[in-house]
C-alpha cells in the first residue's frame, strides 16, 4: 500500500524543497509522515508543558521509522477568563481549534497523527478534529497537576473568593490560596471538564491504555508519549483509523465510565459534538438512560475527597473498567490494534497495577496519609452511588432538557417548590447572591447565557458563591441556559433548553413564578404564576400571552467568531457544535 504522503510528493513538486527548507532530510521525505498536533503554548498550565511531550512523541515516531511534524493550535483557559467577557469565547474556541486541525491535516495530507491536549476545550477540540480528519492516529492526554499545600486545588479558590467577599476570611488568606492552588503544569487537579475529557479519550479507545490523567510530572507520562509516537507509525502502516474504533458501543462504554467518575456536565456538550463528527447521534437522553442504575465509584474532587493525581495511583481508567466489566462492551477495538478486553488482560499481566501502587505509596508519604486503591476507586459492590452521577431534567421550563450533576447536589434539593428570581446576566445574579438579596426557597435563573445568547459561558463564580453559603447551598437552585465549570457543586442546573435567546420558556419566567424540581423523576416545571399554583392549562395560557410580548435581545456580538458561533451553534442538548443544517435533528 502506497502511503498518501508519497502520492502527494508526486502531485506537488514544490513539497519536497519546501520541507527540506523546513529542516527535513531527504531520507525523512520517504518515511511515514506523522502530524503531531498539540495545544502547546504559554496560555495556561495544561498546555505549557506539552512541548516536552511532543518531543517524546517525535522520538517514538523516529525510532519506528517515521518522521513527526509539529503543528500547534493553542487553547485558552476558562479559569483565566472567569469573571470577564473572555469566558464567552471558551466554547467557541473548541470549534475553532477543530477547524484549524482540519486545515492543518487537509492542506498537506499526512499518513497518521498524534494529538496532545490536556484541558477543557483543547481535548474535545482535538477529538473532534481527529474524527473529522479520520487518518490513523491516537491521543496523548497531557495529565494533571499536583495538589498544593494542605491538598489545595484550584476548584476551592471560588470558595476562598466568596469567603473574602463576605468578610469571612482575610485578604492574606485569599492571597495564600491564589499563590498555592496551581503548583505546576497539567490540568486542574479535580474531576472537572479537563480531567473528564482526558478520561473520555481513553475510554473511547483513542489513547493508550492507562495513559489518561497521569501526574504531568510523572516519568510514566513521558514514556506514554514516546510509546504513542511509535504506535502512530504502526497505525499508519496498518490503516487503522479512529472511525474504526469509535462506535456506538465504545461511546456507551465511555458514558458508563463518565457515570463512574462523576464526570463533568460539560461532557454532555463535548461527547455529542465528537460523535456528530463520526455520524453517531447521541444527546442528553443517551446519558440519562445509561446513567440510570450506573455505578458511581470515584472518590475525587469536586464531588469526592481527593485530588485528581490520585486517579493514576489507584489504577486510572483500567481500574475503573475492571470494576465495570459486567456492563462494558469488551470486544470494542482500540488504538493498540487490540480489543478493550485484551488490553485489560495485558495490563494485569504486565505489572501495571503494581507500578500504580508504588506511586500511591509515595503519595501517601508525601501527604502523610494512608490511602488504599479502594479508598479512591470503590469496588463495584461498595459503590458510592448506584444511579450514575448526572440527570437530564425535562418539563415546561426545559422542554428539550436541562442537566444536573446530582452527585454534587445536596439531597435536600432533590425535590423542591421554589420561587423564581430571574436575572438576564450572571453579573446581576452574582451581585444579588453576594449581597444577600437571594433568599432560601428561591429558584435563581440566569438566562441569555446560552450559545446564541452570549457563547454559553460558565456560571462558576455564582455557583461557588451559592454552594459555599451554608444556608443557600442547600435551600435554593441555580438554573441557567449557560453551563457550569466541571468544578461546580451544589444545586446547579445548566444547559436549560431551548435557551432564552431562542425563545425558550426560561425567557418567559417572571419574578415569583413557582418552579418544581424533582431530580429522581427528572422534572423541571413551571407550576405557578406570581406565587400561586395554577392548573397546567392556565399556566400555558399565561406563558403564551407572555410569548406574544417577548422579543429576543439584540445580538450581543455583531462580528467575529462569536457572531458566527451564536448564529450557527446547535442546541446545548445536541452538543452546541456549529450546525450548518437548520433542519437537522438529534436522536439515538
Amino acid at each position: 500500500m502506497e502511503l498518501i504522503s508519497q502520492k502527494m510528493r508526486r502531485l506537488a513538486p514544490e513539497l519536497d524543497p519546501l520541507r527540506l527548507g523546513t529542516g527535513w532530510t531527504e531520507e525523512d521525505l520517504g518515511k511515514p509522515q506523522i502530524m503531531v498536533e498539540s495545544t502547546f503554548g504559554d496560555s495556561h498550565p495544561g498546555s505549557g508543558h506539552l512541548d516536552r511531550l511532543v518531543e517524546a512523541v517525535r522520538r517514538g515516531i523516529a525510532e519506528a521509522g517515521g518522521h513527526g511534524a509539529r503543528y500547534f493550535c493553542t487553547d485558552i483557559c476558562d479559569g483565566e477568563s472567569q469573571g470577564t467577557d473572555g469566558i464567552n469565547f471558551s466554547l467557541a474556541s473548541r470549534e475553532m481549534i477543530a477547524n484549524m486541525i482540519e486545515i492543518h491535516a487537509s492542506a498537506t495530507p499526512f499518513d497518521g497523527a498524534v494529538y496532545l491536549a490536556s484541558c477543557d476545550k483543547g481535548m474535545p477540540a482535538n477529538l473532534m478534529g481527529m474524527a473529522r480528519i479520520n487518518i490513523p492516529s491516537l491521543v496523548v492526554p497531557g495529565g494533571t497537576m499536583s495538589a498544593g499545600p494542605e491538598m489545595l486545588t484550584l476548584e476551592q479558590l471560588g470558595m476562598y473568593s466568596a469567603g473574602f467577599e463576605r468578610g469571612e476570611i482575610s485578604a492574606e488568606k485569599l492571597n495564600w490560596a491564589k499563590c498555592n492552588a496551581c503548583p505546576g503544569c497539567g490540568a486542574c487537579s479535580f474531576i472537572g471538564t479537563a480531567s473528564t475529557m482526558q478520561i473520555m479519550a481513553e475510554a473511547l479507545g483513542l489513547a493508550l491504555p492507562g495513559s489518561a490523567l497521569l501526574p504531568a510530572t510523572s516519568p510514566d507520562l513521558m514514556d506514554y508519549a514516546y510509546r504513542a509516537g511509535k504506535q502512530s507509525v504502526s497505525l499508519a502502516l496498518a490503516g487503522l483509523r479512529p472511525g474504526d474504533i469509535v462506535t456506538m458501543r465504545s461511546v456507551e462504554n465511555a458514558i458508563l465510565v463518565h457515570a463512574a467518575i462523576s464526570g463533568s456536565t460539560n461532557a454532555l456538550l463535548h461527547l455529542p459534538a465528537i460523535c456528530h463528527e463520526y455520524g453517531i447521534r447521541i444527546d442528553g437522553n443517551t446519558f440519562d438512560r445509561l446513567h440510570r442504575g450506573a455505578r458511581y465509584l470515584l472518590d475525587l474532587r469536586p464531588a469526592g475527597r481527593w485530588p485528581a493525581e490520585f486517579f493514576y495511583y489507584a489504577g486510572g481508567v483500567p481500574a475503573i473498567m475492571e470494576e465495570l466489566r459486567p456492563v462494558l462492551h469488551l470486544d470494542v477495538m482500540t488504538v493498540t490494534g487490540k480489543t478493550l478486553g485484551e488490553n485489560l488482560e495485558e495490563l494485569k499481566a504486565g505489572g501495571f497495577y503494581e507500578r500504580c501502587e508504588h506511586w500511591l505509596q509515595e503519595a501517601n508519604q508525601k501527604y502523610q496519609i494512608r490511602l488504599s486503591r479502594e479508598d479512591i476507586i470503590r469496588p463495584w459492590d461498595r459503590a458510592i452511588g448506584t444511579d450514575g452521577s448526572i440527570a437530564v431534567l425535562r418539563g415546561s421550563l426545559a422542554p428539550d432538557g436541562a442537566v444536573i450533576k446530582h452527585t454534587a447536589c445536596p439531597r435536600d434539593m432533590f425535590e423542591a417548590v421554589l420561587r423564581a428570581r430571574p436575572f438576564d446576566s450572571e453579573e446581576e445574579c452574582l451581585d444579588a447572591v453576594l449581597h444577600h438579596k437571594v433568599q432560601k426557597g428561591d429558584a435563581v435563573l440566569i438566562r441569555y447565557e446560552g450559545p446564541k445568547g452570549s457563547g454559553m459561558p460558565e456560571m462558576f463564580y455564582t455557583s461557588e458563591a451559592i454552594s459555599s453559603d451554608r444556608e443557600l447551598g442547600k435551600s435554593i437552585a441555580l438554573i441557567t441556559d449557560g453551563r457550569f465549570s466541571g468544578a461546580s457543586t451544589g444545586p446547579v442546573i445548566g444547559h436549560c433548553s431551548p435557551e432564552a435567546q431562542a425563545g425558550g420558556p426560561i425567557a418567559l419566567v417572571e419574578e415569583g413564578d413557582l418552579i418544581y424540581l424533582n431530580v429522581m423523576e427528572r422534572k423541571l416545571d413551571i407550576i405557578g404564576i406570581a406565587g400561586k399554583r395554577l392548573p397546567l392549562e392556565e399556566i400555558e395560557a399565561v406563558l403564551a400571552e407572555r410569548k406574544k410580548r417577548w422579543k429576543p435581545k439584540k445580538p450581543r456580538y455583531t462580528r467575529g467568531v462569536l457572531r458566527l458561533f451564536s448564529e450557527l451553534a446547535a442546541s446545548p442538548m445536541k452538543g452546541a457544535y456549529l450546525d450548518w443544517d437548520e433542519d437537522s435533528s438529534c436522536s439515538e
